[in-house]
């Protein structure tokens, strides 16, 4: 919104300019653009599916199956099980995240507020909603920059402190890569997504793999960390799903 209200003063500016100095001249002034470039995304009411998924880190390797349910820009609902027992539930919503462990009997709630401060950049709903389903992360602006290579278009981005690149098939208009790296220092995130099968009338990802390397705020959580997740099923409707999700009082929270 800045760069927005920046460039209008220019363009007025400019315009002054143009009309003291003009002799019966018309001068035409154009208002930045956001970049023409279009990228494949999945829309849908409710969506549900199974997932197979592997969480790796310094410390650990851990192989779960996850049931996940989402109501479009409202609620992310996972479970997790490990060798066929249930080991912890997620809640997502627009204010907060909720995990808890059933194995340790104790929850935790980040609110994206915290997250964003810990993190140094943005993190909300949308974020994680749009990285879930392959779209794009950060809305298109006029700031942006559109690349090309051998293979993708290349969508450059700026939010906050990160640079944002997004890899766009050429053919298909699916985000295939997704590099977020954050400014004078080494910390980085990578996204990239494949085995792209029908989902409605679009194409889904049902492979992806999130790799996370964040040396900021040490002891706060692992340097390398590499969430790797496919959909064994996936179905999008507008059948209304429940999202049951309740702490036992016995519970603590962390």
């Amino acid at each position: 919104m800045r760069l927005q209200n920046k460039s209008h003063v220019l363009l007025l500016a400019a315009c002054c300019l143009l009309a003291s100095c003009a002799r019966k001249t018309l001068s035409v002034t154009t208002s930045p653009k956001v970049p023409d470039i279009s990228i494949e995304e999945i829309d849908f009411g409710y969506l549900h599916g199974r997932a197979q998924m592997n969480l790796k880190d310094d410390s650990k390797d851990v192989e779960v199956k996850a049931h996940i349910r989402l109501r479009k820009d409202s609620v992310i609902w996972m479970t997790f099980s490990v060798l066929g027992v249930q080991g912890g539930k997620a809640l997502i919503n627009n204010d907060s995240i909720t995990i808890v462990s059933t194995v340790k009997k104790e929850y935790y709630v980040f609110t994206y507020e915290e997250l964003s401060k810990r993190f140094q950049t943005t993190v909300n709903y949308n974020i994680i909603q749009a990285a879930m389903l392959g779209n794009l992360i950060n809305p298109k602006s006029v700031s942006d920059r559109v690349e090309e290579d051998d293979a993708f278009r290349l969508l450059r981005q700026r939010q906050g402190k990160m640079t944002i690149i997004n890899s766009i098939n050429r053919n298909t208009g699916k985000i295939e890569k997704v590099q977020m790296k954050e400014d004078n220092s080494e910390n980085a995130l990578d996204i990239s997504y494949s085995n792209f099968q029908p989902l409605g009338d679009k194409q889904f990802p049902y492979t992806g793999t999130i790799r996370v390397l964040y040396k900021a705020f040490s002891g706060l959580m692992p340097t390398n960390t590499t969430i790797r997740f496919e959909y064994v099923k996936a179905e999008i409707g507008d059948r209304e799903l429940n999202f049951p999700f309740n702490i036992p009082r016995k519970y603590v929270r962390k």
